[in-house]
């Protein structure tokens, strides 16, 4: 990761925007244990805010 800095969205390991497994690769995660916390966590806020703060989150961060 030389010369990048920041949570960038992943394309080599994204299911839906790369969201998750930019947040789980920059954090050294599991990508796998990342998406079901945010599932889950999403889940239990009722869900929607957490939809919308992954469609945000898909919007702001840059691709790796």
């Amino acid at each position: 990761m030389a010369g990048t800095t920041g949570i960038r969205r992943s394309t080599s390991n994204a299911m839906i925007g790369g969201v998750c497994a930019g947040i789980a690769e920059f954090f050294g995660w599991s990508v796998t244990g990342t998406r079901v916390a945010y599932v889950l966590l999403s889940i239990l806020s009722a869900a929607f805010p957490g939809i919308v703060v992954y469609l945000v989150l898909w919007l702001v961060l840059p691709r790796d």
